[in-house]
């Protein structure tokens, strides 16, 4: 009676725990586009809960998904100022997921996914500085605009457009920012006696949002070395094996494009191959390089190289630029992140298997109880059936002595054996056994369940799933499924479940269990 009481209390009070946590909601905004907001931009909105602050305390937090700037203090005030690399022109707009947390007091706790979407913002070309274009008297001079000072910051094509007005006679504007111009004598002279500034306007398309630079003449009769300019502009690079470096180079000559001669490299690496450099035009190349994975042996954990990229003219002056490189040690990650969902997944599918198989012992269990109260039953009636005729054997057969005294014997000698095995439970089963592993099923399918839903939601993003503790975790859970008592629990090893374990199943049990289909980056 006391376990049967005890094992009603256990029902009350997780029925009582589970309905309480149901209750709890996080409450999000119900304006119109509440999640919607531009690069650059700030957005802000409150989350609430259904949680009565009078009787309880709770505090937000995000758990997982937060990016740099983003804030949510304790009462669910969010703001954000979303970065302007978030979202490029093409891709317009991007979604990025974060999972608020709302915690109680009494310890509990409930999550809701949160989907903000980031619009791209426009913003006009950048013009730099740039340097002069020189001179030559009765030659046909050609200048390139440099893009590493010129450019778009969002990526979006640039077209250059000339300033009519201050444009002087015979030069030329390409809407690629070539400038050609054949300055006469006077024009020439002009130059010479005073600073002369040429304007121009930088227009990204399709925004058609434009800039406006300049450029200063100055003449000069010197050959000068031919110049190089990279984009990025930077000379040092620190990648992970896999990963791809590109680099553009445009090259320059004052004296004119066309007395570049050549261009090309020489690394203190040999495993980087000649292919890497690849040619556009004859003043334009493209160093694009992906060390593989093998690139830097093991057991090193970095390998450092320079390349010496250098430019020669035609009157083989030359200007050399040294780039240096890190390339670390690394392993497929892509490959690393498809096992670590696969262990994600097939450590709540084991889960969700055993639970499956409890329920169905458990219900087992259940028909046998009852079988085995109703057969108890049966015996107390036979007992006292048999009781009542042996007490009533004097009056029975009154006449017959010999017939009075087999009546009691069998009688009393049938009660008696009934009684015996009664109390050593050898007809039907153990009462106290059914009862024992009942509670424990129901004890093992809570403890399943809690233990469950806080791995699937731990890590459910994939960033989760690189830290340490992960495998860990997955060994800690993993001996949570261990049973004891497995001959007592009469569990089948060939059991199959009736459905598959699919997305929507297991996610019907562990409510938190976040498909690979559904991640983000």
């Amino acid at each position: 009676m006391m376990i049967r009481l005890t094992s009603i209390i256990f029902f009350v009070l997780a029925f009582t725990t589970l309905k309480a946590q149901d209750q709890v909601e996080i409450i999000l905004p119900k304006t119109a586009d509440w999640n919607v907001v531009a690069e650059g931009s700030p957005i802000a909105f409150k989350i609430t809960s259904n949680v009565d602050s009078t009787l309880t305390k709770s505090k937000f937090s995000i758990q997982q998904g937060k990016l740099a700037g983003m804030k949510l203090d304790s009462l669910g005030n969010f703001s954000w100022v979303p970065g302007y690399n978030l979202v490029d022109r093409i891709e317009h707009e991007r979604l990025f997921q974060m999972i608020i947390e709302l915690k109680l007091s009494n310890g509990n706790s409930v999550t809701k996914n949160i989907d903000i979407t980031v619009t791209h913002t426009n913003r006009p070309p950048v013009i730099n500085e740039l340097k002069p274009f020189y001179l030559k008297y009765n030659s046909n001079n050609v200048y390139k605009i440099e893009s590493s000072s010129v450019y778009d910051e969002d990526n979006d094509p640039i077209v250059f457009i000339p300033s009519i007005e201050q444009l002087p006679e015979s030069m030329s504007i390409s809407a690629q920012g070539e400038i050609t111009w054949s300055p006469s004598l006077s024009q020439y002279k002009a130059i010479k006696s005073k600073e002369t500034f040429i304007e121009f306007y930088v227009q990204d398309q399709p925004a058609k949002t434009q800039s406006k630079g300049r450029i200063k003449l100055e003449a000069t009769q010197m050959d000068l070395p031919p110049v190089i300019t990279t984009v990025p502009k930077v000379d040092y690079f620190k990648i992970k094996e896999n990963e791809t470096i590109n680099i553009r180079f445009y090259l320059s000559d004052p004296n004119g494009d066309e007395d570049v001669e050549v261009f090309d490299f020489l690394s203190s690496n040999q495993n980087v191959k000649k292919d890497v450099l690849v040619k556009n035009t004859n003043t334009q190349y493209e160093f694009i390089w992906t060390p593989g994975y093998d690139f830097v042996q093991d057991p090193k954990d970095s390998l450092s190289l320079y390349i010496d990229f250098f430019v020669l003219d035609k009157t083989q002056k030359r200007e050399v630029k040294r780039i240096y490189f890190s390339i670390v040690n690394t392993v497929n990650e892509a490959e690393m992140d498809r096992k670590f969902y696969d262990l994600y997944r097939g450590t709540l599918t084991r889960a969700w298997e055993l639970m499956e198989q409890l329920k169905e012992k458990e219900e087992v269990l259940k028909r046998s109880y009852n079988k085995a109260k109703k057969g108890k039953r049966g015996r107390s009636v036979v007992n006292a059936s048999l009781g009542a005729t042996t007490g009533l054997s004097s009056i029975l057969s009154k006449k017959n002595p010999d017939t009075q005294r087999l009546i009691s014997t069998v009688g009393g000698t049938t009660v008696l054996t009934i009684g015996t095995l009664e109390a050593t439970e050898v007809i039907g089963k153990s009462m106290k056994d059914l009862i024992d592993r009942l509670n424990y099923i129901i004890e093992k399918k809570n403890e399943l369940q809690t233990k469950g839903d806080i791995f699937a939601r731990d890590y459910s993003l994939k960033s989760a799933r690189r830290s340490n503790d992960f495998i860990r975790k997955v060994d800690d859970f993993m001996s949570t499924m261990n049973l004891k008592g497995l001959v007592a629990l009469e569990l089948d090893a060939s059991w199959e479940a009736k459905s598959k374990a699919t997305d929507q199943n297991i996610k019907k049990v562990f409510k938190d269990f976040n498909p690979q289909n559904n991640l983000s980056m």
